[in-house]
């Protein structure tokens, strides 16, 4: 009697065995493990909540102006928000590894080993992007525009909750568009995008770019939007020489062309 064979499911996806519902059911079971990463982080984080709560009350506390809260239960949760946005900077890494292992059985046997760098470098950079928006967009959209609802000769009264939530939306907006190297390399690697398709549409790139800084930072002024526009070219170009190496290993680790028979 012949045995059985036992299906490995990794294996099925790297053939592309794996049916649509198989798919989701791996997809579903990325996101649970994500959100597990994402509990302990937010169990680490209530532990550095509130100097993170002092620190990125700074701007608006120098302007002598007061955080105020109009809810009995305004305050906790406005506590619990930042919390959850710590959890999820703590846990990037867990969250990268399941997005790792998610796309790499379709990858090659060697590529398959740059799953350290992608989730040290994705970390990384969604790190820096966060520290970006606190140290430098969020305390200059919040001068400027505290100081011009006062120059109107508006009386400022900002709610804990309205302000913190104005700080979470444009640090993880940074945070997650500090991760486009990593993407783009990610879709170079799965044939989605090539380094050739990348460089050639680079003048329509700068220009999403802007779009999407006008649309994520708060105030209308040149000066803020190029604060952000700048880095996404930037990182947009580390994305391309990226894309690059990664398509040249590729092509470098392909076996050569069997020669047909005559």
């Amino acid at each position: 009697m012949a045995d059985e064979q036992v299906s490995d499911p990794e294996a099925d996806r790297a053939l592309g065995k794996m049916s649509f519902m198989e798919h989701l059911g791996e997809l579903r079971t990325r996101i649970m493990w994500s959100l597990l990463a994402a509990g302990i982080g937010i169990v680490i984080a209530l532990f550095i909540t509130d100097p993170v709560m002092r620190f990125i009350s700074r701007p608006i506390l120098n302007m002598k102006t007061e955080l105020v809260f109009t809810s009995p239960t305004e305050a906790f949760w406005t506590w619990m928000k930042v919390a959850m946005m710590l959890g999820i900077f703590i846990s990037m890494p867990g969250i990268l590894y399941q997005v790792w292992k998610f796309v790499a059985p379709g990858l090659h046997a060697h590529e398959k080993k740059y799953a350290a760098p992608f989730i040290l470098v994705g970390s990384l950079l969604f790190l820096i992007g966060g520290v970006f928006a606190m140290l430098i967009i969020i305390p200059y959209a919040s001068t400027f525009l505290v100081n011009f609802g006062q120059e109107k000769g508006w009386k400022p009264m900002l709610t804990v909750s309205s302000y913190t939530d104005f700080v979470i939306k444009f640090t993880l907006a940074f945070g997650l568009v500090f991760e486009l190297p990593v993407v783009i390399t990610i879709l170079s690697l799965i044939g989605v995008v090539t380094p050739q398709f990348l460089s050639k549409n680079r003048k329509y790139a700068i220009l999403v770019n802007f779009i999407i800084a006008a649309v994520l930072t708060p105030t209308p002024d040149m000066i803020n939007q190029t604060l952000m526009a700048g880095p996404l070219c930037i990182l947009y170009e580390v994305g391309i020489i990226c894309a690059r190496l990664a398509t040249r290993r590729r092509r470098q680790a392909a076996p050569p062309p069997t020669p047909t028979a005559t």
